[in-house]
């Protein structure tokens, strides 16, 4: 049991399920509420749900302690989130949830190409086709006939 919880698979795999969970609940959770007062429900929720696990886990860490660049990204990936989630929570509102999950998961695309393009990583043609396979998969479940 160790190792599986020592496996970045099995912490993927548990985030795409809360991701599909994540969904489903903001479908029904914004029907008579604006989607942007939504996301800040929600971010109250994870910020109380993170900094509990902090706190339990014993994982606290002085801010001094983190580096200028650290600050920077981390600064930078939060507002990247945050713009993330108003796009998903107004299409949510808008869409269906089954089209519009698919869609937001281009992320993964994404994240394969600007991965090569900034990060120096590598993909080989296997990769490279489950990358196009994501792409072709995502635009064909949010097609309407």
């Amino acid at each position: 049991m160790k190792n599986v919880l020592l496996s970045w698979v099995f912490w993927a795999l548990l985030s795409a399920a809360f991701a599909a969970l994540t969904a489903v609940f903001a479908k029904i959770g914004i029907e008579n509420v604006n989607s942007d007062f939504a996301t800040f429900i929600r971010t109250i929720v994870i910020l109380l749900a993170a900094g509990l696990i902090v706190y339990a886990t014993g994982n606290w860490q002085p801010p001094s302690s983190v580096s200028a660049k650290t600050w920077l990204f981390l600064i930078l990936s939060g507002l990247a989130t945050g713009a993330s989630w108003i796009c998903y929570f107004r299409a949510l509102k808008l869409g269906d949830a089954a089209r519009v999950a698919p869609i937001d998961k281009l992320s993964v695309v994404f994240v394969s190409v600007f991965a090569v393009m900034f990060l120096g990583e590598k993909l080989s043609a296997p990769n490279w086709l489950g990358v196009i396979l994501i792409a072709s998969g995502a635009v064909l479940v949010a097609y309407r006939a």
